[in-house]
């Protein structure tokens, strides 16, 4: 037999232990340290607390969205499914915006990726929402884009797109906007939906382990 940790809760106690021992988080906001802690544990990289960004009273606007029953609205299946769902004390419900009926032909139509056309067709929905985008930067850019056009402000944006081509610049977009959303985002090339789907937990639970 190999030697190794069997038992699921002693594997995270000792995950936490290490990260609280080995990530900034001393450095960040109360209501950003659990995000930030979940965030770690979702890539197993303590550094990159120092790319994070946020809003004042980000993560206590998460909980205030997430009990008043606010909607998700995810980018893409990935981060949806990496939800804590059954602890979502309001039943929140939670949607994924590429999966919008019509958002392939509309794509097709107005010449822009299916992510960001997702997130034009939910664009009714977003009002007091929570969007948390852990793929596509052309889902983060149309949502700055539409909020700037006028659409109704998420009551969050989790930032968290990945890659090498407008993953770095959506989200220093998003840190730089002047329309008074509250967000917390990864800066640089890193993220995913792992990260986005991390953070969002965080919230749901109020607290990490």
């Amino acid at each position: 037999m190999l030697d190794y940790i069997r038992d699921p809760n002693e594997i995270t106690r000792r995950s936490f232990e290490i990260i609280e021992a080995e990530a900034d988080l001393a450095s960040l906001p109360k209501d950003i340290q659990p995000v930030a802690a979940r965030i770690v544990h979702a890539c197993g990289m303590p550094d990159v607390t120092a790319d994070l960004a946020y809003s004042e009273g980000a993560g206590v606007a998460g909980l205030k969205a997430l009990q008043s029953g606010a909607p998700i609205l995810c980018d893409v299946r990935m981060v949806a499914s990496g939800l804590m769902t059954r602890r979502l004390a309001a039943k929140n419900p939670v949607s994924v915006t590429i999966d919008e009926p019509g958002s392939e032909d509309f794509a097709r139509r107005t010449g822009q990726t299916r992510s960001a056309a997702g997130i034009e067709l939910a664009a009714t929905r977003l009002k007091d929402s929570i969007v948390v985008i852990g793929n596509a930067p052309t889902a983060l850019f149309r949502l700055l884009e539409l909020l700037a056009g006028g659409a109704e402000r998420p009551a969050l944006v989790l930032g968290f797109p990945v890659g090498f081509v407008g993953a770095a610049e959506s989200k220093a977009a998003l840190a730089a906007n002047d329309l008074g959303l509250a967000y917390i985002a990864l800066h640089g090339r890193r993220g995913g939906s792992a990260m986005a789907a991390a953070a969002l937990n965080a919230l749901i639970l109020g607290r990490a382990p």
